[in-house]
């Protein structure tokens, strides 16, 4: 008797979740990709193309990109790849559904304080719930090159039911069982990135954008903690290798702002372009809040906040930073 294959809806068809799209078509014999724009819907569906967000990469024909929520809920597993601060009306415009939800958007929502895990649960506290996380550029995957990522659920037994539909010849899900610090290395290591952006833009050289890694990675880690998250999980792919990964290319959105801030830009100019999305241009603030009411101290998150905010120059904030006591590194 042949076992039905489960089918897998990604809800979302920026270029993350294109790229998701396109390597876990392999072996769906129709894999629908929900989409806002129409334009977007035309483009794939016709040319297998998406040219307004991953330009250059022909799609599978197994790709059916839609704008029918009752479609998209019939799914038994969908992947959820909107901006952080969408996830929220996202969940509320999605039909009632038994589908395992697959959380691939990296933030903490502005108007909650809430991880996406628990804005999800919120709503949705029926439905199987998993984090997918790590170093990971759409247009890599897209292209087929070889990635490594954390897929965290609350159970082993999700993982392994999730693994086999999600593991590709060259897309590695490793398992995790911390759902809380898959998020937290997503969401820290995006506002980290522009600090290093901001390193690069003002051609403050290699070794300060190292010892931010280091420093930065600290803060993760201690903000981790405050939160219940496990150090091996932020040691690993969604923590350290996404860190790694965000904060050393212009690929990476988050960098590319904060390059801009560091050359001298306003985040007002750099943030007005819509089809891109720095998703720690709003985490920061609600990071930096929410790190202070847990008396975390987080003096790279201070620093990007205040750049974000058109409070401090890139030169106060260096001077500021270097100034801080020198005290054990553990700290």
């Amino acid at each position: 008797m042949t076992v039905p294959v489960a089918k897998i809806g990604v809800i979302g068809a920026g270029a993350w979740g294109t790229a998701l799209a396109q390597v876990l078509t392999e072996g769906q014999d129709e894999l629908l990709l929900w989409a806002r724009e129409t334009e977007t819907v035309d483009q794939i569906n016709t040319d297998h193309e998406n040219r307004s967000f991953l330009p250059g990469y022909r799609l599978s024909g197994n790709i059916r990109a839609t704008q029918d929520w009752d479609a998209i809920a019939a799914c038994d597993i969908l992947l959820l790849v909107t901006p952080a601060q969408y996830l929220r009306a996202t969940l509320e415009s999605l039909p009632e559904t038994d589908a395992t939800l697959i959380l691939c958007c990296k933030g903490i929502e502005a108007q909650s304080g809430m991880l996406m895990s628990e804005v999800a649960a919120e709503l949705r506290p029926d439905n199987p719930l998993a984090v997918l996380s790590g170093p990971t550029f759409a247009h890599e995957v897209a292209q087929g090159l070889p990635t490594a990522l954390t897929l965290a659920c609350e159970s082993e037994a999700l993982w392994q039911r999730l693994n086999p539909l999600i593991a590709k010849t060259s897309f590695r899900p490793y398992f995790s069982d911390d759902v809380i610090g898959a998020e937290i290395g997503g969401a820290v290591k995006n506002v980290l990135a522009i600090g290093c952006g901001v390193v690069d833009g003002a051609g403050l050289g290699q070794n300060a954008r190292a010892s931010l890694i280091g420093r930065g990675f600290a803060e993760m880690l201690r903000y981790g903690a405050a939160r219940g998250a496990k150090a091996e999980t932020l040691s690993g792919l969604c923590g350290l290798g996404d860190l790694v990964l965000t904060c050393s290319s212009t690929s990476s959105r988050n960098f590319s702002l904060g390059r801009g801030l560091g050359e001298g830009q306003s985040a007002e100019s750099l943030l007005s372009d819509r089809t891109t999305v720095a998703e720690g241009a709003s985490t920061a603030p609600v990071l930096q809040q929410d790190a202070r009411a847990r008396q975390v101290d987080m003096p790279i998150v201070d620093a990007v906040c205040a750049l974000l905010a058109g409070e401090a120059n890139v030169q106060s904030v260096v001077t500021q930073l270097m100034k801080r006591p020198l005290v054990s590194e553990r700290r």
